[in-house]
Order: structure tokens, then sequence, then C-alpha cells
């Protein structure tokens, strides 16, 4: 199971949900496997001490010889849980792989020699439908969509389902929608349920019966350097990050 957190738009919960599934899988005994392939590194930065790790996935998608095992960090205080951090370096990776072949087959043909070795593979995504994305979506078995409960939640979706239509056609016909996760919930306004509503008449089936509502402690959390079932696990978000967990292992 190799499952892409994607979506263009930013702030949408992508490396929070990467995060706290990838720990929710881990506390479950699965043996599970978190690797960013955003820039910005903060799922890396809420496992491990990025200072310490001499490479990252951007070397890993650009020098042959350095393989995917090589960059592979154990997650601190987290059992089952292993890393593949980035750095800000891989923003380069765009004009690196311009014009190469096998650009959006670099991350799917590193995965093929360790894959086997975990029950779960999650990978948090840049928001952009750049050759990070695309790589991300090659290597993966399914899509998981966070949209913001917000007004223009589903600005953008028809781009995402496009490009993971086009895809589907030749680079990974296996590709499937695992399901989309309305986060930043508030259910005390109307205008959040009216945009349930409508990402219900969008995804239909496919739309996950867990949502993630706001909380102050799923942003605080990963400034600790922790998930949120470490920082506060009597929470909202640790109850329904543990039921999205639950709720994916019955959909796969």
């Amino acid at each position: 199971m190799i499952i892409a957190i994607t979506n263009q738009k930013g702030g949408v919960g992508k490396t929070t949900t990467a995060i706290n599934l990838a720990a929710a899988f881990a506390s479950k005994g699965l043996k599970t496997l978190l690797i960013d392939v955003d820039p910005q590194g903060n799922s890396s930065m809420s496992f491990i001490d990025i200072h310490e790790a001499k490479k990252s996935i951007y070397e890993v998608l650009v020098d042959p010889d350095t393989k995917i095992e090589d960059v592979i960090v154990s997650a601190k205080d987290q059992p089952n849980l292993d890393v593949v951090p980035a750095r800000i370096s891989l923003a380069k990776l765009e004009s690196r792989l311009l014009g190469e072949l096998d650009s959006h087959f670099r991350l799917k043909d590193n995965l093929a020699s360790i894959k086997d070795d975990y029950d779960f593979v999650i990978v948090d995504t840049p928001p952009t439908l750049g050759i990070i994305t695309v790589n991300a979506l090659v290597a993966s078995s399914h899509v998981l969509i966070p949209i913001q409960s917000s007004f223009f939640a589903l600005e953008g979706t028809d781009d995402l389902l496009e490009t993971i239509d086009k895809i589907k056609v030749r680079a990974n016909p296996e590709l499937q929608i695992l399901g989309a996760l309305i986060t930043l919930y508030d259910k005390r306004t109307l205008l959040s349920r009216d945009i349930h509503d409508q990402i219900s008449e969008v995804f239909g089936d496919k739309l996950f019966e867990t949502v993630i509502s706001k909380s102050v402690r799923l942003e605080e959390s990963p400034a600790y350097q922790e998930s949120i079932f470490s920082f506060a696990p009597r929470s909202s978000g640790a109850f329904e990050y543990y039921k999205l967990s639950e709720e994916v292992l019955s959909r796969v």
C-alpha cells in the first residue's frame, strides 16, 4: 500500500494528514514508511532532526548512486515508523529532471527495492501538480485527497482529477482514489455543512465518513515535533485521525 496525500492547494492539511496517518498505522504495529517529497520538509521535521540527515529524497531522485535505503531514518519515539526526509534542495528537482525520459518514474523505480519491507508507505506531496507530485502519483497505489472545508474548497479539484486520470492511462493504470477527506471542519457553521454536501456530491462514496475538525492541538503538534497521538492523545484530533486510519484499513 503506497498512499499519496495530494492536493495542489496549500493549507488543506496534507502534511497534518500524512504525519498523523503514518503515526496511527505505526501505533497499530504496522511497519510504515513516511516519504516527504515536499521541499518545505515539514513531515520530516515532525519525526527526525533534519540536520542529522546526511542525504534526502532529492539525492535519491537525481543521483543513481544514492539508493533510498541510504536515506531512511528511524522516527524518534515512534516504533514501526521510518522517514525519508526532504530538504529545500528538492525545489530544484523540476529543472534537474527536465527532459529526462524517466523523470516521472524516479520515485517508483527507487521504491521497488524496499516497498515489500513495509505494510504502508505514505507520501506527503507539495501543493503543486509538477514533476514531484507526478512522481508520487506514478509510484503510488492509492491517492488520498484532503479538502479544506472552505468556500473555495473544490477549486482546482478538476485539474487534480484530470491529472490522476492521465496518469492512470499509461504511467500507472493501478492507481486508485482511496478517498477524499474533509479537513479544518467547523461543525458550528452553516457554510461548513453546505460545503460538506458539495464535496459529497463530487466524490460520492469516495468521501470518508471521518471529518477532521479545526483543532488548535493539531496545529500545535508539528511545532513540538510530535504526532497528535503523543502530543494530545485525548484530543478530538487524535480520535479523528485514529478513526481515519480504521476507515482506510477497511477500504484496503
